[in-house]
């Protein structure tokens, strides 16, 4: 398969790049574990634990295994070399909502660590026999987590994000239409049904 990316593709890679999953939780991880207020001291070590362990060591293992020709790109464009990156994922994800639910972290941000642990272990599942979109999941989840911290105005200027994620996806042809609508629908579901179930907000 040519990986090359024309210049035309550039602003699509761009984009998908620059909001992909590990960037987006760790964005978001820092006014969740300040529930939108001012940043502290104590928040910034809470969110630092998710980043660092939900974002930035399987984002680390995803380019070792790149470098060793394991892993073909860090978009994991073939379904079969998922499995074992998404493994990694799942269990620093874990490690992350453990130690958060330990020390007593800021509710929402742990809620967010259970919802992406869930959201991961749903993926695995899935790939085992089909591939559909983490871009997506990551984003429909992040729109769900900034109207419940910022209210409406930021849900519906974040949910245009959606939109150019979904597009830039498509038009890289690393999904097709089906598989962004389920990566979205995956995403923004578990998001919402889980912060209204176990979080007072």
């Amino acid at each position: 398969m040519n990986s090359t990316v024309t210049v035309d593709a550039v602003p699509d890679a761009f984009w998908a790049n620059i909001l992909s999953p590990p960037v987006i939780w760790g964005v978001l991880a820092f006014p969740l574990a300040a529930r939108g207020d001012v940043l502290t001291a104590q928040h910034a070590l809470w969110a630092a634990i998710y980043v660092v362990l939900a974002c930035i060591v399987p984002s680390l293992y995803i380019v070792v295994m790149v470098l060793r020709g394991s892993i073909t790109d860090i978009h994991m464009r073939v379904r079969t070399q998922r499995v074992r990156p998404f493994l990694v994922s799942l269990v620093c994800i874990a490690l992350a909502w453990m130690i958060l639910r330990t020390i007593d972290a800021e509710p929402l941000l742990q809620v967010f660590a259970l919802i992406s642990l869930i959201e991961i272990a749903a993926m695995l599942a899935i790939t085992l026999f089909w591939q559909i979109s983490i871009h997506m999941m990551s984003m429909c989840s992040a729109v769900i987590v900034m109207g419940t911290l910022f209210g409406l105005r930021a849900f519906f200027i974040s949910a245009s994000l959606i939109v150019l994620v979904g597009a830039a996806r498509y038009t890289l042809k690393r999904h097709t239409l089906a598989q962004l609508i389920a990566g979205g629908a995956l995403g923004g579901g578990l998001t919402l049904a889980l912060i209204s179930s176990l979080i007072d907000v």
